[in-house]
């Protein structure tokens, strides 16, 4: 039995983290400050014999005994790192360093959950682990890009110099319950807004894309990640290959609703990318990983969630008939994707 530390382990990915490193038989020390995490997240777990709840800044030192390291302490929606955004950097730099140092003194590997906002507004597509990114590093959301980005560098100059055992993914939009309601990401916005009846907010015109991948098919990489041989450090990235326009994304939500919510367009936000799509070659021959939960299953089991957080009961009718698809940015008409 391995004695696991998360950090951020009360937020949305970090409690569903804790949950499978529980049933697979792991001891887990969770680890929050509760910024953006919350401890409903992981309040079915306070009674479980091998879980530990510690709430804790990781940018303050951290000295406990595990053997192994998951890093997922980071506000990670727009709304949030923005809001104090010098916090948000300190969290991504002396939080690695924290984190890093403790890794050292205990010789334990170590994973840092990275993200695709490292590429920034790509001029590759799809981004693979060897593209350097095209990002503004001094923009509104450079306290996330360029704190992430540090981040692995660190964890690289680590390994590098100390001979640490690393492990670095870079995570793609994920989605699925236990999300914020309030956090500001668009598959959680477009659900809220619908449930309420209220105006489905898109920025631009919505044909910029995103590849969406469910909460479970994501940690089930990055397990795969930490428990694969040491020499596989990363970057690794995890996602969904398969492009949604946010125009079908918003349609497909107000079907799944049956909500009557109209769509409301506003200006793109300054350094929104455009386009954001993984190639998960190495995934899938490293790691033998590919999403498998379709985006419209996905988007029910979330739904049902978000139900049950704003008190609703179900409409109990059926979701609306499919709407016409607007085209995908390559040309091709949106559509769900599974194996």
């Amino acid at each position: 039995m391995r004695r696991i530390l998360v950090t951020g382990g009360a937020g949305f990915l970090g409690s569903h983290l804790c949950d499978a490193l529980l049933a697979r038989g792991d001891e887990v020390l969770c680890v929050d400050n509760y910024f953006t995490g919350r401890r409903d997240n992981v309040a079915h777990l306070l009674s479980h014999p091998r879980f530990e709840l510690m709430r804790h800044d990781i940018t303050f030192p951290l000295y406990v005994e595990v053997d192994e390291i998951y890093n997922l302490a980071c506000p990670a929606s727009p709304v949030h790192y923005q809001h104090d955004p010098v916090q948000t950097t300190k969290t991504s730099v002396l939080g690695a360093i924290n984190m890093l140092g403790l890794a050292k003194r205990l010789k334990v590997p170590i994973l840092q959950a990275s993200t695709s906002e490292v590429y920034g507004d790509p001029a590759e597509h799809p981004q693979t682990e060897a593209y350097w990114g095209n990002v503004n590093p001094i923009g509104l959301r450079s306290c996330y890009d360029e704190g992430k980005r540090c981040a692995e560098t660190l964890f690289f100059d680590y390994h590098r110099q100390h001979r640490l055992q690393v492990k670095v993914l870079r995570i793609f939009n994920t989605y699925g319950p236990r999300m914020h309601p309030s956090d500001g990401r668009v598959v959680s916005n477009f659900i809220v807004q619908a449930l309420k009846g209220e105006p489905i907010t898109i920025y631009g015109d919505g044909t910029q894309t995103r590849s969406f991948c469910y909460v479970d098919d994501l940690i089930e990489g990055m397990v795969r990640l930490m428990d694969a041989p040491a020499e596989l450090t990363g970057p690794v990235n995890l996602g969904n290959p398969s492009e949604f326009t946010m125009l079908h994304l918003a349609e497909t939500v107000i079907r799944l609703t049956s909500s009557r919510s109209t769509l409301r367009f506003l200006p793109l936000p300054g350094d929104d990318p455009r386009q954001r799509r993984p190639d998960i070659t190495l995934a899938r021959e490293a790691l033998h990983w590919a999403p498998q939960v379709p985006l419209e299953q996905g988007l029910r089991r979330t739904i049902d969630h978000f139900r049950h957080e704003l008190g609703l009961k179900p409409t109990g009718r059926q979701p609306r008939r499919r709407p016409t698809l607007p085209q995908s940015a390559s040309g091709q008409q949106a559509g769900q994707f599974g194996r």
